[in-house]
């Protein structure tokens, strides 16, 4: 008795593998950071607030192109007449 196991004639079984092999990846990542915080939690905790003051600059500086300052020297618009009736 010959048995041939081919991927192409259930591809439910490998998308399931695929998905197993990801909730397991999960799971030892969530164990893992779980150990790291209950075992650092003592080192890490008094230097939070120093991280969040440091944030807000470093999100000044990263994110403030994000608004369009400065583009507003284009010489190519024209001006925009907020009047649309001429009344004389």
């Amino acid at each position: 008795m010959k048995h041939e196991q081919n991927n192409h004639d259930r591809p439910q079984d490998a998308q399931r593998t695929v998905s197993r092999s990801k909730l397991v990846t999960i799971g030892f990542l969530l164990v893992i950071a779980y150990f790291l915080f209950t075992e650092h939690r003592a080192h890490v905790i008094p230097f939070l607030p120093f991280l969040l003051l440091a944030a807000c600059p470093l999100m000044h500086l990263f994110m403030h192109g994000e608004h369009g300052h400065g583009h507003g020297d284009r010489k190519d618009e024209k001006p925009k007449d907020l009047n649309t009736k001429r009344e004389r």
